[in-house]
């Protein structure tokens, strides 16, 4: 199966140095790991989101495995462990992100969650217990410029289900500079 995943640091790594020698280092390790990159996107330097104020670097990669959507997020997590990654807070800085962002099978979870009809207060920045762990696509990614420029790239012809219907990343990546630029 197919994922896109993107890649983010913004953390200087002991072993590995700057932020994109990270996303190096972070690649390898999906490797070590028998999963196939089938295309990886270059790396770009952005602009942190909320209050992390380091630049991240970031880049984007299509991977071949045959994982299911939870166990390559066990896998994904797991190597963010190794690089340092901690739980904290949701903004952070951080020496590593790895976020499953797209797969070739369109969503996950397959069913439609329930609406919520309120706005559930988040403690310490977690979901409530009854949102699933993983959302493929991922909810932010017709929001984050950090995410749709590197896979452009690599995927620009990808469909992404959004509630409104299916757009491609290119498609998302060309609203949101559309949207931006009128604030």
């Amino acid at each position: 199966m197919l994922y896109a995943i993107a890649l983010g640091s913004n953390r200087w790594h002991g072993r590995y140095g700057r932020p994109s020698a990270v996303i190096e280092a972070a690649i390898a390790a999906l490797e070590k790991e028998k999963i196939a990159i089938h295309s990886r996107a270059p790396i770009f330097e952005t602009s942190a989101v909320g209050p992390g104020g380091r630049r991240y670097a970031n880049s984007a990669i299509i991977i071949k495995t045959d994982l299911q959507p939870l166990a390559l997020l066990a896998l994904c997590k797991k190597i963010e462990q190794a690089f340092g990654r901690r739980k904290g807070q949701r903004w952070g800085a951080r020496v590593l992100d790895l976020d499953i962002v797209l797969w070739e099978k369109g969503r996950w979870p397959r069913k439609i969650q329930p609406r919520l009809r309120y706005k559930p207060a988040l403690a310490a920045g977690q979901p409530p217990a009854l949102w699933p762990k993983l959302h493929i696509p991922h909810l932010e990614i017709s929001r984050r410029d950090f995410v749709l420029k590197p896979l452009l790239s690599i995927a620009g012809n990808w469909p992404v289900f959004q509630k409104n219907g299916f757009f491609t990343v290119k498609q998302l990546y060309f609203r949101y500079k559309y949207l931006t630029s009128k604030q």
